[in-house]
């Protein structure tokens, strides 16, 4: 059962690096506009920051899940 457990988190985990991922690339095209019409870029840069923090807490949990499977 506890192998179980850990697989469910571990799927779902996996699903949030992806969106993560996808968000992370979004946030940087928006950056990359926003500096190609020299706008501003101050509260988008800051959102990306954050964003990232949180997908590498994702990716960390991730690997300590993956360790747990995998002693």
């Amino acid at each position: 059962m506890y192998k179980d457990s850990i697989m469910d988190e571990l799927r779902q985990i996996e699903r949030d690096v992806v969106e993560g991922e996808k968000r992370l690339a979004e946030q940087e095209a928006l950056l990359i506009e926003l500096k190609r019409s020299n706008e501003s870029t101050i509260k988008a840069q800051a959102q990306f920051e954050m964003m990232r923090k949180a997908q590498l807490d994702r990716e960390q949990r991730q690997q300590c899940l993956l360790s747990l499977l995998h002693p």
